[in-house]
């Protein structure tokens, strides 16, 4: 139990990071191990995950090796045996908005920061976002990190067009790369990527099984999310591809939440006064199906079924009750965790290949509701 207070109270506290209209967040790895122990921890720490001798990173020894699955969310995370050429590092990171699924990722990234600091690895950085998702706010950020002494300047694309501003970074010689949830567009100059490679494909796991649950015919609307991000445009994608798949199924409405549950639950009021014979609602990030159950449970629709994405903590208990069919849960921890590693290689100027790939797979694992329970305890503690 003491790990999941730990994870609930890093969590709550994320939130009051919010200052002047964006999440602020500059971190120095001793208060991380603070957080996370105390020296007698971290001296345990450094003897298990101390470097191989030779350095060298081995499918039995590298990265894949620390990422045997804990069941969706792996909090069981060791270093490589990468051998850092520094013995500090200082990073800049922007992210799409203010946001508890990226409160997750921040865990990984302390986490990182924790087992580099047993190993006499200083690690800081910035982690920045605005309190609504915006292009203008993202580049902002960006000049932010252009102007500042940072190894290595990370960002999760809000919108492709960012792409853009990540050449002129790197052609000005700053070490760029993309992570979380969305990546750059392609042929953009960023060194490397971390996180969920399979957008699409998760949209389409998500809308099948809600298929498979209607006995493939009926009406179904879409909520997309943010409009441009890549993420959510790429599942709403996946979405309609798969309902195109059969005769007697058929998209009826879209719309953009903007990541807000508020918006989502209007949105989904407007969609059932429209189509009072909607069946289904697929949701493409972690706010919406909060949003849309909320709408539907004031509205007594108990009918239409849902799906979504991620693991808010109220979504994960309307899965657990019956009210949302599945969601797809991402490994937020381990995107934080690798983002880390990543950044180390590339501020040391390794390239992507033998060391580290290009593109760092993160995976999505679709929660049932007799896992629901289980994903509930795992994430927040909550025994019922």
């Amino acid at each position: 139990m003491r790990r999941y207070v730990k994870l609930v109270s890093l969590l709550i506290a994320a939130v009051f990071l919010s200052v002047n209209g964006y999440a602020r967040d500059t971190r120095t790895v001793k208060a991380a191990s603070v957080l996370q122990g105390d020296a007698d921890e971290a001296a345990s720490a450094a003897d298990e995950t101390a470097p191989a001798a030779d350095g060298a990173v081995s499918d039995a020894d590298g990265a894949d090796a620390s990422k045997a699955q804990s069941f969706a969310v792996n909090f069981e995370r060791v270093l490589d045996s990468y051998q850092p050429k520094k013995n500090h590092y200082n990073f800049f990171f922007t992210y799409k908005n203010v946001h508890a699924w990226w409160d997750a990722v921040a865990l990984g990234i302390e986490e990182a920061q924790r087992q580099y600091l047993a190993r006499g690895i200083t690690v800081t950085y910035e982690y920045l976002a605005p309190k609504a998702a915006s292009v203008f706010a993202q580049e902002r950020f960006l000049r932010q990190g252009e102007n500042g002494d940072y190894d290595v300047i990370g960002v999760d694309v809000a919108d492709e067009s960012i792409s853009m501003i990540l050449d002129e970074l790197s052609d000005e010689g700053h070490k760029v790369m993309t992570f979380s949830s969305s990546d750059a567009a392609e042929g953009c100059k960023r060194i490397a990527y971390v996180g969920n490679t399979h957008n699409y494909e998760d949209g389409a796991r998500i809308t099948e099984a809600l298929c498979e649950k209607l006995g493939y015919q009926g009406k179904i609307a879409v909520l997309i999310g943010t409009q441009g991000a890549p993420c959510h445009e790429e599942r709403a994608q996946g979405a309609r591809a798969v309902i195109a798949k059969y005769e007697d199924m058929k998209i009826v409405d879209v719309g953009y939440d903007q990541d807000s549950v508020d918006r989502a639950y209007k949105m989904t009021e407007k969609f059932l006064k429209r189509f009072d014979d909607l069946a289904g609602i697929v949701c493409c990030n972690m706010s919406n199906p909060v949003g849309a159950v909320r709408a539907l449970t004031d509205m007594n629709r108990n009918d239409v079924v849902v799906v979504g994405m991620d693991h808010d903590q109220e979504a994960l208990q309307y899965v657990r009750d019956g009210k949302i069919y599945c969601l797809g849960v991402q490994d937020c921890f381990s995107i934080g965790f690798d983002t880390i590693q990543v950044a180390v290689r590339i501020a040391d100027g390794v390239q992507p290949g033998d060391l580290y790939p290009e593109k760092t797979e993160e995976d999505t694992t679709l929660i049932y509701q007799d896992e629901a329970g289980k994903m509930l305890e795992i994430l927040y503690g909550e025994v019922r």
